[in-house]
């Protein structure tokens, strides 16, 4: 099972793009600037996009997705792609994003009967099957509703991925119960700046460090959505703090294996 960083960062700049990674060729797991990095045919395989949440930088690939692929998918006879998430994003991409006014409603284009896209609600605690892989939702702690995904590598461990999200008892609590091999986890903000940290329910070094204390078994530890032009002194910041997990920044164009 093979998990492609197409982007990592909490902000865009030149090589800088916001969340979505790849699972195998056909599975998103959050769609953020770096969906646009896909060559057109790699799109068209798209079957599935897991949402966190419903803000922009997770979300804007969707309907530039959807415009680029209709064509081709309808072609081929494919199916609608299912974008999966909770149903309180579901709703914010119903009214904020698909809503004629922002970007037209593919989730009834080009026929309300075979659209480009559909929507499918998640749950906190369900496990969703694609093909041989399943996918847990995890709960999140954000200022929207928002979510994680923990994907099941059999004996290898679990991918998990955070989301974004602050301090968060409830997740730790579920990490306990699994094996985590691979963990993606955010800190948005430095040191310098966890006061908005707080406000805006991301992590700051200091943060992530009593949240890191409560994993209980040492894991391989990759940083997610430091903001461009940040990167060195939130990761000395880390560093200093952690000592017991192996802690890196990811970096679009990273591949992760289970």
């Amino acid at each position: 099972m093979n998990i492609r960083v197409l982007g990592c960062s909490g902000a865009i700049a030149a090589g800088y793009k916001t969340t979505a990674f790849l699972l195998d060729d056909d599975v998103l797991i959050d769609a953020g600037t770096g969906v646009g990095d896909l060559e057109l045919a790699a799109l068209a395989r798209i079957d599935h996009i897991l949402v966190s949440h419903s803000h922009l930088d997770h979300v804007l690939g969707i309907p530039l997705l959807a415009d680029s692929v209709m064509r081709l998918r309808m072609q081929a006879g494919r199916p609608p792609i299912q974008v999966h998430a909770l149903p309180e994003t579901l709703e914010a991409l119903r009214q904020h994003l698909f809503n004629g006014v922002i970007w037209p409603d593919f989730t009834r284009l080009p026929d309300p009967e075979r659209p480009a896209l559909q929507l499918r609600p998640l749950a906190i605690g369900e496990r969703r099957t694609f093909g041989r892989r399943t996918v847990e939702v995890l709960s999140a702690s954000h200022t929207v509703p928002a979510c994680g995904f923990a994907v099941d590598g059999g004996e290898a461990g679990h991918w998990v991925f955070t989301g974004d999200t602050g301090p968060n008892p409830a997740l730790w609590a579920r990490l306990a119960q699994i094996k985590v091999a691979q963990l993606v986890i955010e800190t948005a903000f430095g040191d310098d700046e966890c006061e908005l940290a707080r406000i805006s329910q991301h992590l700051c070094p200091r943060s992530l460090a009593l949240e890191l204390r409560q994993l209980s078994q040492p894991a391989e530890v990759f940083i997610t959505h430091i903001k461009p032009g940040e990167i060195e002194p939130v990761m000395q910041a880390i560093h200093a703090l952690d000592e017991r997990h192996r802690v890196t920044a990811l970096y679009a164009g990273q591949l992760m294996q289970l």
